[in-house]
């Protein structure tokens, strides 16, 4: 893909959302756009950066970490960026995890938000997270389920050096816009519900390139776009 295309590409992603935020009496800035950058090379990230992309979200660690190193190291660095850790924790991760990103939006454990608390260096500011939430009880994904969410904030908001932001969810894969709605509404209600009860409680991170026009529906507060923008992924 082109650099031509993939500006394109984040500039309609960005026209959609702004449409579909002004459809829904929402302020398009109330979304924010994370680049899926998954799998896609160097300079690719650079051209989405180029394009006005800021926050760029991995699946991957050690694809990640070389690409941070990498992107911090250029001639012209991205230093203003933010990046995401968006993909499946396990507990040997969460050093490197506390140390190197922005926002992590796969929490499902306590145990994963303790060892990140007691990891994250205190030079820097407080990691960002979303717990993530399981909306359709797959057991393929990671994800507490929806009736444990409320639990787990209590335990995990009073933990220093995590800044708990919101949630997060990848529901199943459907065509249809109403069912994507109906799928994201019962976290979008338990969203507004911790709202009231956390003030930092800021972010709901759902919808990807196939269904971010119903999460923004739903009340988005991030969208994660991989292949709308970059295109297939190279696997």
């Amino acid at each position: 893909m082109t650099e031509h295309t993939i500006t394109e590409n984040y500039q309609r992603v960005m026209a959609d959302i702004a449409a579909e935020a002004t459809r829904c009496q929402r302020s398009p800035d109330s979304v924010q756009l994370l680049a899926v950058t998954k799998t896609h090379a160097i300079d690719k990230i650079r051209q989405a950066y180029e394009a006005g992309a800021r926050d760029f979200g991995e699946n991957y660690l050690q694809e990640a970490l070389v690409k941070i190193e990498q992107l911090a190291d250029e001639d012209h660095p991205m230093k203003d960026v933010r990046w995401h850790f968006i993909g499946p924790v396990q507990s040997n991760k969460t050093r490197d995890i506390a140390a190197a990103f922005d926002w992590l939006h796969s929490v499902d454990r306590l145990k994963i938000a303790r060892r990140l608390s007691e990891q994250r260096p205190d030079s820097m500011p407080a990691l960002n997270i979303c717990l993530q939430v399981n909306l359709s009880d797959e057991t393929s994904k990671s994800g507490v389920a929806l009736h444990e969410v409320g639990a787990l904030c209590e335990a995990i908001a009073p933990l220093p050096r995590l800044h708990l932001r919101g949630l997060m969810a990848i529901p199943a894969p459907t065509d249809n816009y109403e069912a994507q709605r109906a799928v994201f509404r019962p976290l979008s209600d338990l969203f507004r519900e911790l709202q009231a009860r956390y003030d930092q409680f800021d972010t709901l991170s759902i919808g990807m390139s196939a269904d971010y026009k119903a999460a923004i529906a739903e009340g988005a507060t991030i969208i994660r776009v991989g292949s709308a923008i970059f295109g297939a992924r190279n696997r």
